[in-house]
């Protein structure tokens, strides 16, 4: 790296919840700068766990906690060159990365799903990840798989 590491700016929390995690996520959310459309979006999805959750003691704020800590990979494979030939390392993975990871895949499930509207499809995969199904946590259990099975190559780890 020629130039210093730039520093880390401080978010500020959203306006409904007060939670910097919530203002993080709207940010990965949002599609052309359109902010206050991806916090409605937002809003409306945590809205739309409210009632249907049912009679469970959790708050939709905390499903959705829940449904991310379930999306986090713990480990990630790598590619190495060694000798010519490339190999998958296993590596753990940051805790600021796990959980920018966690929302991307989140995202990226929900936006492939089949719903109206894209808060019914956040919606509908922050209630599957809260359960440990749907694409999002598939993709964290394919991800450790790729892990485990490569898990011989480890000492090649940089």
């Amino acid at each position: 790296m020629r130039k210093k590491q730039s520093k880390k700016r401080a978010l500020i929390p959203d306006p409904k919840f007060n939670d910097q995690l919530v203002t993080r996520f709207v940010n990965n959310l949002m599609l052309q700068g359109k902010k206050s459309t991806a916090y409605k979006v937002f809003y409306d999805a945590i809205d739309i766990i409210e009632t249907k959750k049912g009679e469970e003691d959790k708050e939709s704020l905390e499903l959705w906690k829940d449904a991310l800590s379930n999306v986090m990979p713990h480990v990630e494979v790598r590619s190495r060159r060694v000798g010519g030939a490339t190999f998958q390392i296993p590596q753990p993975i940051r805790p600021d990365r796990k959980i920018s990871t966690a929302m991307k895949w989140l995202i990226t499930a929900s936006r492939k799903r089949n719903e109206k509207s894209m808060a019914a499809k956040l919606a509908q995969e922050i209630l599957a990840a809260a359960k440990e199904e749907g694409a999002a946590v598939k993709k964290r259990v394919d991800t450790h798989k790729m892990a485990e099975a490569n898990k011989a190559f480890s000492h090649f780890r940089f």
